[in-house]
């Protein structure tokens, strides 16, 4: 059965020892020795044959490994010719190549313990060949060319499965030691063979028909010559020469001595050197094996600390995520609960708003239209309504130029046009002109001029309409919950979060469609106020003299529908509670709720929360004051009906514009500012219809025709102001 042999891994001492080694061969002043024993070794390295090569290196010391071939692929003998001595003993070599026969300067090879079965014809061509050690192998039989080693002094052949010796192996005249096994022998018979060498060469030699002669008579003319021709076997040649150079023999004789012991010393030396450089290796080996204890532990002391700050800082990036995850959770909650509240207070301010606009549509064409009576005319305080309409013509005009200044010099800042800052100049000097303007002469003015009138008439109209209020601050709401809406779905999307997604597209959604829906009705409104502006100034095409005047005077002195509704379904202590508190625009509310005194001091500020007052400190403030009034009514009844002569106030002074959405905390109503998406320096402006996305400033948006956000149709703009 064939064997096959597995080629594994040398260990890391073999190969740190092999790196070593060549090494220690390439250094400048090394001697002529390559040792890469006991490396492990498959096959010999082509560095090896490299560095023999260029270095000219006499000695190749490769025993103790794993060759099953002396030649690697694409390698060469050819490297090798300056190789004396060839050390392969203990390696698994089952043959030597074919052209072993290159190695012209070998003069020692040793195949000690291998597998050779046999050698190669071309051993013959080894002329220098002086000792051959091919013990312990499976070989049958010698090839009749190691008669052509004119070298050879020393053979083994001993535990093979040798039983004869060629006949030419008689003309190796050098040859002094012959080891084989004399129990297994047929040729030369075992009696011949147990007597020695000579005895063994002699019998060679009268087979061949040659006289024998001792190798002391061509060993030293051989060394001398290094390869050159042997002597004449003639029988007459080497005995006339000795009679007649018997002197010279002995001097040449003599000098081999010399050189022989110089040789051993050359050896001890050389083996003196291969002991200390294995006992360097041996403490380099051990020095390396150290270091590299203390690299490992190093290591394996800094992977922990690694693992452990990398699990320490993972914690806390978890701990992180879940905070923001759980604040973002909170504020989607409370903006549903606040989106849920504003849909709901829409739905009831609707379902009310229809009564009231029936009747306040009914209430305007009944007494709007009617003439101006006789006592109107004499009772018209004309300084003191002149006075109101210069009022609020110059609040109206002075809030558009002030707006119309915040865009100009914005246009200034991004343009940086000289034209403009030349524009705004005069638009400044013409209000600080008009600011300065005698107030005499405006109010004779205003007098004098109808169209002025009738300007104030319509400015104060809108303003007074309750309606139309309404409206703008549901629209106000909406715009402020569609901000957050977008600055928290900016946000979700930079966390990489998906959760509750939809409900927040759904509730965007919502407000946009609601948000259309009140602007809708804004401009009905608008429109419905601008069709009695008309038919009133129908009425005024009969010249009657200071038709406006007192038009604008009755605008101020009548109450509005839902203040006589209030008046007849509140109770009077009630109503003067709230204008005390500046809560009359929660009138409708408390109205509609049938709310009492009585009711007020057994509820608590979550009721008032539930009914519609948001406020915190508001709530509050209602609940002390209804129970001092309940207190106090107690002791003095009278204090609930109002006295005789006096007047309940019945109308509210001038509302205040600023919004006070019912949705949403306290702290929740500054409006935070986000930039655009688009030039990411200036703040989000403009809402984008039916998205509901405010995402981008008034400049960036005019050529967008699809939202950056939702990549959908754009159908409408809505410019937002936030107030400083």
């Amino acid at each position: 059965m064939p064997l096959f042999f597995r080629k594994r891994k040398p260990s890391e001492e073999a190969r740190k020892r092999l790196e070593y080694q060549m090494c220690l061969a390439k250094e400048a002043g090394a001697d002529d020795i390559l040792d890469i024993s006991k490396c492990e070794l498959s096959e010999i390295p082509f560095g090896a044959f490299a560095t023999c090569k260029v270095l000219q290196k006499k000695v190749l010391i490769v025993h103790t490994n794993l060759l099953t071939s002396l030649l690697p692929k694409s390698c060469s003998l050819l490297s090798l010719t300056t190789i004396k001595v060839l050390d392969l003993h203990d390696n698994q070599l089952t043959a030597l190549p074919e052209d072993t026969g290159q190695l012209t300067a070998l003069q020692v090879l040793n195949v000690e313990r291998n597998q050779l079965t046999y050698l190669p014809r071309s051993i013959g061509n080894l002329i220098q060949l002086q000792t051959l050690n091919v013990k312990d192998n499976r070989l049958k039989e010698l090839p009749d060319t190691l008669g052509e080693l004119r070298s050879l002094r020393t053979l083994d052949i001993s535990e093979n499965e040798i039983q004869r010796l060629p006949r030419m192996l008689a003309h190796v005249r050098t040859l002094e030691t012959l080891s084989l096994d004399v129990l297994s022998m047929v040729y030369p018979p075992q009696e011949v063979c147990s007597t020695g060498t000579e005895a063994i060469q002699q019998f060679l030699c009268k087979e061949s028909g040659l006289e024998y002669y001792p190798p002391s008579q061509y060993l030293l003319p051989v060394l001398e010559q290094d390869g050159a021709e042997n002597s004449l076997d003639s029988p007459d040649g080497p005995t006339d020469r000795l009679c007649r150079e018997e002197e010279e023999w002995q001097n040449r004789f003599s000098d081999y001595e010399k050189r022989k012991e110089q040789k051993m010393l050359e050896k001890l030396e050389f083996e003196r050197r291969l002991e200390l450089g294995q006992r360097e290796h041996a403490q380099l080996l051990q020095q390396s094996n150290s270091q590299k204890d203390e690299i490992l532990q190093t290591v394996k002391e800094e992977q922990s600390r690694l693992e452990q700050g990398l699990s320490e800082h993972q914690r806390f990036l978890d701990a992180e995520r879940r905070r923001l995850q759980e604040q973002l959770k909170q504020t989607e909650q409370s903006i549903s609960s606040r989106i849920q509240k504003l849909l709901q207070e829409n739905q009831r301010q609707k379902k009310s708003s229809e009564i009231l606009k029936s009747l306040e549509n009914e209430r305007i064409r009944m007494e709007r239209l009617m003439s101006i009576t006789q006592e109107e005319a004499e009772s018209l305080r004309r300084r003191e309504i002149a006075s109101a309409m210069q009022q609020m013509l110059t609040e109206s005009c002075k809030s558009r130029l002030v707006q119309m200044a915040y865009e100009s010099q914005r246009q200034n800042l991004v343009q940086q046009a000289c034209s403009s800052m030349a524009d705004m100049e005069e638009r400044f000097q013409q209000i600080l002109s008009w600011q300065q303007m005698d107030q005499n002469k405006a109010i004779s003015q205003i007098l004098q001029e109808s169209a002025m009138q009738k300007a104030a008439f319509e400015a104060l109209q809108v303003k007074k309409d309750l309606m139309h209020r309404q409206i703008r601050k549901q629209i106000k709401l909406i715009e402020t919950e569609l901000l957050q809406l977008t600055q928290l779905e900016l946000k979700r999307k930079s966390l990489d979060t998906e959760a509750l997604q939809e409900m927040i597209s759904e509730q965007r959604w919502a407000l946009s469609s609601l948000l259309q829906q009140l602007l809708k009705e804004k401009t009905q409104r608008e429109e419905e106020l601008r069709e009695i502006l008309t038919e009133l100034e129908a009425q005024s095409e009969t010249k009657q003299e200071n038709y406006w005047l007192i038009q604008y005077q009755r605008l101020l002195n009548q109450k509005p529908l839902s203040l006589k509704l209030q008046e007849e379904g509140l109770e009077r202590p009630l109503v003067a509670l709230l204008v005390e508190l500046s809560a009359e625009h929660y009138l409708p509310i408390f109205a509609h709720h049938r709310l009492s005194l009585a009711m007020l001091s057994q509820m608590g500020p979550a009721d008032l929360a539930k009914v519609g007052v948001s406020e915190a400190g508001l709530q509050h403030d209602i609940l002390r004051r209804a129970r001092e009034l309940l207190d106090a009514a107690r002791t003095q009844p009278e204090l609930l009906r109002p006295p005789e002569g006096r007047i309940l106030p019945t109308a509210p002074e001038e509302l205040p514009e600023a919004v006070r959405p019912s949705a949403p905390p306290a702290e929740l109503l500054q409006v935070q500012t986000s930039e655009c998406v688009v030039c990411l320096e200036r703040e989000a402006q403009m809402i984008f219809l039916n998205c509901g996305h405010v995402c981008c400033c008034q400049q960036c948006c005019q050529p967008l025709r699809i939202c950056p956000l939702c990549r959908q149709d754009i159908a409408q703009r809505l410019r937002i102001y936030h107030s400083s």
